[in-house]
């Protein structure tokens, strides 16, 4: 008796377990099933009565509806099972949600592909190649006093924004370095604004050039930072540039290319995407003034001390931005002043100049 209590207890678990997971649907059908053979049987005198009873001839007609009722009844149950345990229901239900989602009647997998995130590798090979040639690493060489300036970033260094002179009995010594792009044939460079300030001298390393080559200041905008710098090219020839697209184009969650000379590691490429547009911060100076920045581009391509002045790119390789800051209390909050302020800008600044418009 325990053994029969503790089989039915055991069975009775098992049916609350299948009813919970809607599991049951192949039992009834079993039960109906049989009970409709039970009940054609009996009207064929095979019943519970046994041979005993009038047996009564079946004809062809109640052979082929009982043949029907058994077959209705078995496709019945199993169509009632699958739509209790949902066995067709995730893909259909995910093809009917990929209709909705593109307006049309596309296929299910059509509709993944069409939705999924696809990047290609050789794709940022072939922006890195093409656009890192006319990137460059700019040295701030200056007289060394008692404020070290270690890395030119995020502003530092920029008391009045004007290029001191050196007294000649001190040679300049390297304070700093940032980034900067060519984007002229002629040799003029966008970089930031605090990457130059206060330089006694410039020099401009370039792709494909031995040494260092020096750099004038063409024209800067303090409060914007930004500034236009020169190089003369020795054999004459000119230089690869990068072309400007349009930062009002872009869209959240866009792929952009941030290259840049991070702590003196020429030629750094980093990826990300764009985190959001028209951001405002303040960057306190190191003489404790405050700069304010409205529009920047945020990003969590990884933007580090050095890379001020280089390019943010998108996947065409179009400059939307010049890289400027981050919040040093995070990871992977960047800040680049957009395009549509630095067209403008270079255009004002450029006024005079032999340089091509943009």
């Amino acid at each position: 008796m325990d053994e029969h209590m503790e089989n039915k207890q055991e069975r009775d678990d098992a049916s609350d377990g299948l009813i919970m997971y809607r599991y049951d649907s192949p039992k009834k059908t079993a039960d109906l099933q049989s009970a409709y053979e039970e009940a054609i049987a009996a009207n064929d005198g095979r019943g519970a009565s046994g041979g005993g009873g009038h047996r009564r001839r079946r004809t062809a007609s109640q052979t082929i509806l009982a043949a029907f009722l058994a077959g209705a009844l078995t496709i019945g149950g199993l169509t009632y099972m699958s739509d209790r345990l949902d066995l067709f229901g995730g893909g259909a239900s995910g093809a009917a949600q990929t209709t909705a989602a593109n307006g049309d009647s596309h296929s299910a997998d059509a509709g993944l592909t069409t939705a999924s995130l696809q990047a290609s590798t050789d794709d940022f090979a072939a922006v890195f190649n093409q656009a890192n040639p006319a990137v460059v690493e700019i040295g701030n060489y200056g007289v060394e006093n008692n404020q070290s300036r270690a890395n030119l970033f995020d502003g530092g260094g920029r008391p009045g924004g004007r290029q001191q002179s050196t007294p000649s009995n001190e040679e300049p010594v390297l304070m700093g370095t940032g980034s900067g792009f060519f984007f002229d044939h002629d040799g003029y460079i966008l970089t930031n604004q605090h990457v130059i300030a206060d330089a006694a001298e410039l020099k401009v390393t370039v792709p494909g050039y031995d040494e260092p080559l020096k750099a004038k200041i063409i024209n800067q905008n303090e409060k914007l930072d930004l500034a236009v710098i020169k190089v003369e090219t020795p054999d004459g020839k000119g230089f690869p540039s990068l072309s400007f697209g349009d930062s009002n184009q872009a869209n959240i969650g866009d792929w952009v290319i941030a290259i840049g000379n991070p702590y003196g590691l020429d030629h750094t490429m980093t990826t990300g995407v764009l985190s959001a547009k028209e951001r405002p911060i303040t960057v306190t100076e190191e003489d404790g003034s405050e700069h304010p920045y409205e529009h920047l581009l945020q990003t969590d391509a990884s933007i580090n001390p050095g890379n001020s002045g280089g390019p943010l790119l998108n996947a065409k390789g179009e400059v939307i931005g010049v890289n400027t800051a981050v919040n040093a209390e995070a990871q992977g909050i960047g800040f680049a002043i957009p395009s549509s302020t630095i067209r403008d800008a270079v255009k004002e600044m450029m006024a005079g100049t032999t340089g091509s418009s943009l």
